[in-house]
């Protein structure tokens, strides 16, 4: 599935399929990075290079794992989280965990949230008050999947 996509119109994306809906054909996968992911109205280039233009609700963020459809309804491309710099923030105590978790949301800083790390983007600030905190911090290239805040909703 390539096409030289310096001669060929973009294929344009209309639609999304929340990652739970199951489909076994094989598609395109579109790598993108968290802030790529918030991009409704934007051209980028699949993984095996066709060129897709996102024309989606303004508003519309994307996960890991949705499917875009054509506007013909045809599911055509997986959405995927592209490895991006990021920092990991464990702690053997679960409670200084959720500490830097409240204290993170206080400064609105997007966050990634699992029960045993907390991921953000590369900050010397943040990274420096984490450390205070006693937290173990490391600088990775990894999927970035921040939560959506409490007042976002889907589309």
């Amino acid at each position: 599935m390539s096409n030289d996509s310096s001669s060929i119109a973009p294929i344009i994306l209309s639609n999304r399929l929340h990652h739970h809906h199951h489909h076994s054909s094989s598609l395109w996968v579109l790598s993108l990075t968290a802030q790529e992911r918030t991009r409704s109205r934007h051209s980028f280039i699949t993984d095996d290079r066709t060129a897709v233009s996102l024309q989606l609700p303004r508003g519309t963020t994307l996960q890991d794992g949705d499917l875009l459809t054509s506007q013909t309804g045809e599911i055509l491309v997986r959405v995927a989280a592209k490895p991006e710099p990021v920092l990991t923030v464990t702690s053997d105590d679960s409670l200084n965990l959720l500490r830097a978790a409240y204290h993170l949301g206080n400064r609105h800083v997007s966050l990634e949230i699992s029960s045993t790390y907390l991921r953000l983007s590369p900050d010397s600030v943040l990274e420096g008050m984490l450390l205070q905190l006693g937290l173990q911090v490391v600088t990775e290239v990894a999927p970035f999947c921040p939560q959506g805040g409490a007042y976002s909703h889907q589309h």
